[in-house]
């Protein structure tokens, strides 16, 4: 199968009004996200609505579309960058752009779905520790959490908790049961992606402020597969300041690695 990766990077961001160009170490966000994933796809290309990215991404090497200032997700736009690449492919990849430390097994792990007969769309999910803080996980609006059939299919994705351990203390859920919290990595059939765009907002997907529950409530099947890598999406500035002492880490343990060896 043929895969083709779109960056959809948006300039106008609310909480983070030009991410895609913040500095992070020398190199504007939306470059650390190419260079994560460009060896894991056939095809790579940013899909902006904002010259001002699309003059900095050409200038490391990116293939740029210019896309409509108006989609109503970064679904929408990859499905404009799709139509207008005229590339061929059997699955188009949405990857995020503030996803620096996306890496390039979990998009191995995304393409493997489609191994799979029947597969429409795909997308990753992560166990959240039993060990790990419930407030800023488990109770965290900004993490959505979806619950899975025994074929790994998504069968709800929500903001809340999901799902409610009756009889038993909320401090106690995350070593209870295990909670999975969704990755927003998407990987569609190009034929699906063709049809899911012309979908009209759902009830689920309004309540929620989720795309994805317009394709569950309209009878499509999300497949997930599971990773164990940390992620950290960039929303805010503070969240930028987290990712820069997460690489700070990162040099640390490679610098003491070598050191070792």
């Amino acid at each position: 199968m043929k895969f083709l990766g779109i960056i959809p990077a948006r300039y106008a961001s609310t909480r983070f009004p030009g991410k895609p160009l913040a500095d992070m170490k020398g190199k504007p966000l939306i470059q650390r996200v190419y260079e994560q994933v460009r060896q894991s796809v056939d095809e790579l290309c940013i899909a902006t609505d904002d010259e001002r990215i699309a003059t900095v991404a050409e200038a490391f090497g990116a293939r740029v579309v210019m896309t409509s200032a108006h989609h109503r997700s970064g679904t929408d736009r990859c499905y404009e960058a799709y139509r207008k690449t005229g590339i061929s492919c059997d699955v188009v990849i949405n990857i995020q752009g503030d996803e620096p430390f996306i890496h390039p097994e979990q998009l191995e792990l995304l393409k493997g779905c489609f191994e799979q007969p029947g597969v429409q769309i795909a997308t990753l999910v992560k166990p959240l520790e039993p060990d790990g803080d419930f407030e800023q996980t488990l109770f965290n609006p900004n993490l959505p959490k979806v619950v899975l059939n025994s074929r790994l299919e998504a069968l709800y994705f929500s903001r809340s908790v999901i799902p409610y351990l009756r009889g038993r203390e909320y401090t106690g859920w995350l070593a209870a049961h295990t909670f999975y919290r969704h990755i927003g990595l998407y990987a569609y059939q190009t034929h699906v992606l063709k049809e899911i765009v012309t979908l009209p907002p759902s009830p689920l997907e309004q309540a929620e402020s989720l795309e994805q529950l317009r394709w569950l409530e309209n009878g499509y099947r999300i497949q997930t597969a599971i990773t164990h890598r940390e992620t950290l999406g960039i929303d805010t500035p503070e969240d930028l300041q987290r990712a820069l002492k997460m690489m700070d880490e990162h040099e640390r343990v490679s610098v003491q690695g070598h050191a070792v060896n």
